[in-house]
């Protein structure tokens, strides 16, 4: 009669330290999300760096363009891989061991291991690593820009050219109207000329400029520059012109240059889509890899 109470009284130690141990070793998930962080911290300074190395403002010095684009890719794969893998592997390695689990389940909370330890690493990039990329990345196209400012303004700008003439294209066409035969001396004060010319033409380059501005604008040409009416007129109609063209081509390389943004926006999203589901797959397996080696009777029971 005494049997059975016997025997489960003897089964309750057994179910009681089966239940007693977590299925889940935050720990060793905390540990392989630290690793990964960190480790992509790492590859993305190092990635910036060889970004940078294969730009030159010289022409026919610098990768291309697609060859960049695949590079980023390539290197977005390789960061994936190499950051989730390890922090899929450091948490299954690390977890604590499990007892009379079969395979089955071992390799299920294995892969949630690699699994919670990506998500974890992406938050903490996403959140706390995000400053610091940002900084890198921006101190990178600050170096760019610089760089290529500085050539573009050495190019164009002369000696004899001062701050207030290469502010604007405007202030080109505006010399352009008085350039003629008498010397400087002859015309000692433009600056007010100067001024309304270019107040006129900017003003046209939203539309046609007005027959009275027009008139006026004649008028300061051929009193300027001692040409006649005809003349003057003639040549405010070709500045007029050449400015609305130059103005035209630049809204147009504008346009042009945020579609580029936009595609390569676009594209980066996509690839970075990508790059987080295979880190997110490959932190799983890596994960199943390490505890094969942690506690490998659990697979090895269930094999037999």
């Amino acid at each position: 009669m005494n049997a059975p109470n016997e025997q489960r009284i003897q089964m309750l130690p057994i179910a009681q330290t089966q239940e007693s141990g977590s299925a889940i070793s935050w720990g060793a998930i905390f540990g392989g999300a630290a690793a990964a962080a960190a480790l992509s911290l790492i590859l993305l300074t190092l990635g910036v760096g060889l970004g940078l190395s294969t730009i030159s403002p010289w022409s026919y010095q610098g990768a291309s363009a697609t060859t960049l684009a695949v590079g980023t890719i390539l290197w977005l794969l390789f960061m994936a891989l190499a950051a989730s893998g390890l922090g899929g592997y450091i948490a299954g390695r690390l977890r604590r061991q499990w007892h009379d689990v079969d395979g089955d389940e071992a390799h299920f909370r294995d892969t949630a291991h690699g699994f919670l330890a990506w998500a974890i690493a992406t938050l903490i990039s996403a959140a706390v690593l995000s400053s610091t990329a940002a900084a890198i990345l921006g101190g990178a196209v600050k170096a760019g820009t610089t760089v290529a400012t500085g050539v573009g303004a050495s190019a164009v700008a002369s000696p004899a050219t001062n701050a207030e003439t290469s502010a604007s294209p405007v202030n080109y066409f505006a010399d352009m109207l008085f350039r003629g035969a008498r010397s400087r001396e002859a015309n000692p004060d433009m600056t007010g000329t100067l001024r309304e010319a270019r107040g006129i033409l900017a003003t046209s380059l939203a539309g046609e400029m007005s027959p009275g501005d027009k008139a006026y604008l004649v008028q300061l040409v051929a009193s300027r520059t001692g040409v006649s009416d005809a003349e003057a007129e003639q040549r405010v109609t070709q500045v007029s012109t050449a400015a609305k063209l130059a103005a035209d081509a630049a809204a147009a390389k504008a346009k042009e240059a945020a579609e580029t943004a936009r595609k390569a926006g676009a594209y980066t999203s996509l690839w970075v889509f990508i790059s987080l589901l295979v880190g997110a797959f490959y932190a799983s397996l890596a994960a199943t890899w390490g505890g094969r080696q942690r506690d490998p009777q659990a697979y090895l029971r269930h094999a037999t």
